[in-house]
């Protein structure tokens, strides 16, 4: 019996080692041919998968991607920015708690020094560019800074200088005196998919040259947060679960290859730390702008003209509209980009230059990109059908032209975001002309005097101005003898006046 026995297990163990072997080829694992899906292998290192198939850790190759060439590609193109400010910021108004920007008022522990008036110091990243000390970073990195000190991934310091910076997109690019540094390659984030393994390096909690991983959770994501900085804001976002918190602000998101794909810029926290979500500026706004505060020293932003709104599936049906995405013109400014070309209220915008666009954020990024006096085709659809128009994109005073480095400087350094008022305006004030302050920031203008944002300057040194051009120019001409400002509020008829020295 005991014979019998042993010589079923036998039999009964080389069947089911038949039956293994047989089913082991058929899955496609037979050691003499390893067959793998070529679409799995995009993100994963060829010669170590032949290696890990011989140890039989296939498995491993299949199931993680190699972050280590990525790593070791970028790191060193990665900065720490420390940032001195002659005074403590006030946390900014209206910014939701939910999304802050990865150091802040809201971060103690980034700051030294912060009260009785004494300097303070905050820290981020930024992101080597070009091998001769270009940086790019987030503007709130470097907002209000007098002092910008660049430590390298050796530990070697540097003092930057800004080159140019841009709110709305909360985007700068500033420089250090040096040669022959490691840079990084920039990618393309309109390849970007969703799912996609990428990572973030930066400096959170002052740990420098600190890797993360996680995977793109969405593209094209706006939140609002960057209204404090600009009117007009764009943001079209890319959201990852890439583990990023206060210091990483300003540094970079790459793929798998090491190409740069992103500047990390803001969370999605109810405490202040990661919890979950991380967003980035696609790096094709990033390459714009860089060009932009390189060779201009401001971004020469293009304009549709419109007022939008987005679609869905509720407000299509409240409009009467056959489709349930896409971009809602709820009006055309007179004289605009749009209202030359044709474009009305009603339109629903769907394309632009053959991409299709679904939302606002999508055709945030695609204007963005472009530059005034650049033509576009943008799709629309209108009562049913669709057509096609070409559109000339204007600047923000209506006009196609550039504006120079000479007078960027000139408004730098009065610290004031200034823009010429619009047709409307003009009646509505009964103006013939004038500039108006958008935003101040620190420069002469907050520093010297008490004027306001919103304020309309109509003459500088008795004359006067109706036009940037004009502004700028006698700004240039009264500079040795101290500026003579005098305008009005919108909300007021009195006329003000203000003197200062540049």
């Amino acid at each position: 019996m005991r014979n019998i026995h042993v010589l079923s297990l036998a039999i009964v163990a080389l069947l089911s080692s038949a039956l293994t072997l047989t089913l082991y080829k058929l899955a496609g694992f037979d050691r003499s041919g390893v067959t793998l899906q070529e679409s799995s292998l995009d993100n994963v290192d060829r010669k170590a998968l032949a290696e890990l198939s011989k140890d039989q850790k296939l498995s491993q190759a299949v199931l993680l991607p190699n972050f280590v060439k990525a790593a070791a590609k970028t790191r060193a193109a990665v900065v720490h920015i420390i940032s001195t400010q002659n005074a403590r910021r006030s946390r900014s108004e209206g910014m939701p708690d939910v999304f802050r920007d990865f150091f802040g008022d809201e971060f103690d522990y980034n700051y030294r020094n912060p009260r009785g008036g004494q300097p303070a110091q905050s820290s981020g990243s930024g992101v080597i560019i070009s091998d001769d000390g270009y940086i790019v970073t987030n503007y709130h990195v470097i907002e209000n800074a007098s002092v910008i000190e660049v430590v390298l991934n050796d530990q070697k310091t540097y003092e930057a200088e800004i080159v140019g910076e841009a709110p709305s997109t909360d985007l700068a690019v500033i420089k250090i005196k040096e040669k022959k540094l490691p840079f990084m390659v920039l990618g393309n984030s309109d390849g970007v998919e969703i799912g996609e393994w990428v990572m973030a390096v930066g400096n959170p909690f002052n740990l420098e040259s600190t890797v993360t991983a996680g995977i793109v959770s969405a593209k094209g994501r706006s939140l609002n947060i960057l209204r404090r900085n600009s009117r007009t804001p764009i943001e079209a976002f890319i959201q990852t679960d890439a583990a990023v918190n206060p210091g990483n602000s300003g540094g970079a998101l790459i793929n798998l290859r090491g190409e740069l794909i992103g500047i990390n810029t803001a969370i999605a926290t109810p405490t202040g730390t990661f919890a979950g979500y991380s967003f980035a500026v696609p790096v094709n706004i990033v390459k714009k702008v860089v060009k932009d505060l390189i060779e201009y020293g401001s971004i020469q932003r293009g304009y549709l003209g419109v007022t939008i709104q987005d679609v869905n599936g509720k407000f299509a049906k409240l409009k009467g509209l056959k489709i349930s995405e896409g971009v809602y013109v709820e009006g055309v400014e007179k004289n605009s980009a749009a209202d030359a070309a044709g474009i009305k209220p009603e339109d629903v915008i769907i394309g632009i230059d053959g991409k299709e666009i679904k939302n606002t954020p999508e055709l945030l990024e695609e204007i963005a990109k472009r530059s005034p006096g650049d033509a576009v085709k943008v799709k629309i659809h209108r009562k049913g059908s669709e057509r096609t128009v070409s559109v000339t994109l204007k600047n923000s005073q209506g006009n196609e032209e550039i504006i120079t480095r000479s007078n960027r400087r000139t408004f730098d350094e009065l610290g004031a975001e200034l823009s010429e008022l619009t047709e409307e305006q003009k009646k509505e004030y009964k103006l013939q002309g004038g500039i108006q302050v958008v935003r101040l920031m620190r420069g002469k203008l907050k520093d010297n005097t008490n004027m306001r944002e919103g304020f309309i300057i109509t003459k500088v040194g008795g004359r006067t101005v109706r036009n940037l051009e004009e502004f700028a120019a006698q700004i240039e001409a009264n500079r040795k003898d101290g500026i003579f400002i005098s305008g009005r509020y919108p909300e007021e008829a009195d006329e003000y006046y203000y003197a200062f020295g540049m």
